[in-house]
């Protein structure tokens, strides 16, 4: 196969992880980077633009358009998988909302098998990568390339969402990015100057000006290998390039060192099943012969499944009021001519994470709050005036599967979440469902608060509520896990705690697809942080010092209340 592009390191995808590794990689000057890009430019307002954020996850010209498979606990539903195929990946069509994860999600996935990968180990990571102003400097970084900020929180119904929280009598925390996760208080936003500051812009094209990494439009198809020392040798990935016909159209992009997969959540493990790894009998069901037995690619798969609980505003303040065309003209203009106003922001600016029982001891519920009532991806907006909570528990025990189709790496896979097929799942919803209501009646919100408008008054009853939740819950475009990270040993795991694919030689995987299990919040965040320190994996040169006396606040009475 003609070798079209050479360099020490292959990087797949410009998402979150690609874009930040691909910046560690050729920081030093003295390595040559190639990132591999199925998907085109970021340029224009449907990305750049933080309020147009509902647009570019519903235009194919940015995604993937994956479905998952019809849900038996949601009604036969088949429910969207957005994932980025732009520069940037999904950091450039997502919600531009930052949570790190809470601290023992990574002591989690430490205990778990992935050594290394603790809340000590991680954090000096989250703080190279952050630029965040007005946060605590022992916790927090201010001068990495991640810009970081609050929302400026001018619409009076986001101060009020917080206040309610501390009428129910939770805490209330300034930074659930630092010290202490637990409670109420201002969101944080992947927003700079009213941009979008997606992994492309704080990663990547800086790194592609330093002259030594470049960009490479194209389908990765498979990894190619050669005969190793009794491992397989990745020795480049396969493409395939848009525009070329007959022969010419694939190529070899030869990677000197290392291949290391970023596709992302969906398609880094559909990387490693072209390419001969993952379960032999799954493999062979579609034609691919087996090179690498690891049952555990596809397997554990995760995502976030959240409802939107809807009250309506008896006050004419809300977004609502700017949905008719002049009004979408008018923000739009703003933004073009000034990158102010509310195309400046993705007006997720109040947040809350809490217990949904006693004994649970670190947050399990998260809160959007959102100062208007329409769903997320923009599709429906309540009549009049409204706002609603986004929330859904955090740490479901469902896990997935991601499945081939066909040999033909262009066929779409089949996606099965299995969401709420725990026994568990059901209640958890129906807890959160009840404390949001209870955060909606708190006498904060009497200025405010009408009718409630979804679920309604009249659904109160566990039977009526698993009934809504099975027709209106949907997913927070959360998915992680297919790859999973672990030990040597672990017959399940797919990536060592060096990234490394495990029974191969110069192959490594660095995104949210190793998550072992997903994080409190939103994954932007962890995921850039898994390419940065895999980096430092890959370099070989010594790892960022551990901070093991970084205690976070752990609330004193998880174990007897439930706030």
């Amino acid at each position: 196969m003609k070798v079209v592009d050479e360099a020490d390191y292959v990087v797949v995808g410009s998402g979150s992880a690609g874009s930040a590794l691909a910046y560690r990689l050729s920081e030093s000057g003295r390595y040559d980077v190639v990132v591999i890009e199925a998907g085109g430019t970021d340029a224009g307002p449907f990305i750049q633009m933080p309020g147009a954020l509902s647009f570019p996850m519903n235009m194919r010209r940015y995604d993937w358009g994956y479905r998952a498979e019809p849900e038996p606990a949601l009604g036969g539903r088949r429910l969207a998988t957005p994932r980025g195929r732009v520069i940037g990946g999904s950091s450039s069509i997502n919600g531009m909302v930052y949570v790190r994860g809470h601290a023992k999600d990574f002591d989690h996935w430490a205990d778990t098998g992935a050594d290394g990968w603790g809340f000590a180990d991680v954090l000096p990571y989250f703080q190279r990568m952050e630029a965040f102003e007005g946060g605590d400097p022992a916790w927090r970084g201010t001068k990495g390339p991640l810009n970081v900020r609050r929302g400026d929180m001018l619409n009076p119904l986001y101060q009020t969402f917080i206040e309610a929280g501390r009428e129910a009598g939770y805490p209330v925390t300034d930074d659930y990015n630092g010290y202490a996760q637990e409670g109420f208080g201002p969101m944080q936003q992947t927003i700079w100057r009213g941009r979008r500051w997606s992994a492309a812009n704080a990663y990547l094209r800086p790194a592609i000006a330093r002259g030594n990494c470049r960009l490479l439009h194209g389908n990765a198809l498979r990894v190619a290998f050669e005969s190793g020392d009794g491992d397989l040798r990745a020795k480049g990935v396969e493409i395939s390039r848009p525009g070329l016909r007959g022969a010419g159209r694939k190529g070899l992009v030869k990677a000197r060192r290392e291949v290391v997969l970023a596709a992302g959540a969906i398609n880094s493990p559909l990387l490693l099943m072209h390419s001969g790894i993952g379960d032999p009998a799954d493999l062979g069901r579609v034609g691919i012969d087996a090179r690498l037995p690891r049952p555990g690619v596809g397997s554990n798969l995760q995502d976030h499944l959240e409802l939107y609980i809807q009250q309506s505003c008896t006050q004419p303040i809300t977004l609502n009021g700017y949905l008719n065309l002049f009004g979408k003209g008018r923000v739009g203009l703003e933004w073009m001519m000034l990158h102010t106003g509310h195309g400046a922001t993705n007006h997720f600016e109040a947040a809350g994470f809490i217990r949904s029982a006693p004994g649970i001891e670190y947050p399990d519920i998260q809160y959007h709050f959102l100062p208007g009532a329409i769903r997320y991806d923009g599709q429906a907006a309540a009549a009049g005036h409204g706002f609603q909570a986004h929330v859904g528990p955090m740490r479901s025990k469902s896990r997935g599967h991601i499945r081939l189709k066909s040999s033909d790496p262009s066929e779409p896979p089949a996606i099965r979440f299995n969401y709420m097929s725990h026994p568990d799942d059901f209640a958890e919803f129906r807890q959160a469902i009840r404390l949001t209501r209870e955060i909606f009646g708190q006498p904060v919100f009497d200025a405010y608060r009408g009718a409630e408008i979804q679920p309604g008054d009249a659904l109160q009853s566990d039977e009526a509520l698993d009934g809504f939740i099975a027709e209106h819950a949907e997913s927070a475009y959360h998915p992680c896990g297919a790859a999973r990270m672990g030990a040597v040993g672990d017959p399940d795991a797919v990536v060592d705690p060096e990234c490394r694919v495990i029974g191969t030689q110069n192959l490594r995987l660095a995104d949210s697809s190793i998550f072992p299990r997903i994080t409190n919040g939103n994954l932007n965040g962890p995921s850039i942080m898994v390419g940065e320190k895999a980096a430092d994996h890959i370099l070989g040169e010594g790892m960022l010092a551990p901070q093991p006396d970084k205690q976070p606040w752990m609330n004193p009475g998880w174990r007897d209340a439930q706030r």
